[in-house]
């Protein structure tokens, strides 16, 4: 499965707020937050539906990658997505596997990294819900 997915009986911006200390905890920043929604009302299209994106980074783990195989970067930073689900109307919070995306490189030192940074991500995530 390319993902890890939790429901939560909390707001799509409590779950985010909840997320951003557990990152911290795990020594994970939250580098930028997309507002699907609101973007893409910039351009005159109507989403209902809450979702949002997070882009994450462990910078020491972002270094390692960097330094062991540059292509690694291609999937660096680490993507949580909260979001109401339309069918339960709850939160979810997901997470894109980077063990899933590493796996392409083909390079067993950058699986093993990713394996690491998942397992810590997953934690948070479980933390927040």
């Amino acid at each position: 499965m390319f993902d890890y997915t939790v429901e939560t009986t909390k707001t799509v911006d409590e779950a985010i707020q909840a997320l951003e200390q557990t990152l911290s905890n795990h020594k994970f920043g939250v580098l930028w937050k997309l507002d699907i929604p609101t973007k893409l009302m910039e351009k005159g299209i109507a989403l209902e539906q809450d979702f949002r994106v997070l882009e994450v980074c462990n910078p020491d783990v972002a270094k390692k990658v960097l330094t062991r195989n540059q292509k690694g970067g291609y999937f660096l930073p680490c993507k949580i997505v909260v979001y109401q689900s339309e069918e339960t109307l709850k939160t979810h919070i997901g997470l894109l596997r980077p063990t899933t995306l590493m796996e392409m490189t083909e390079d067993e030192q950058l699986k093993t990294l990713a394996e690491d940074a998942e397992q810590s991500m997953i934690q948070a995530i479980d933390e927040a819900k």
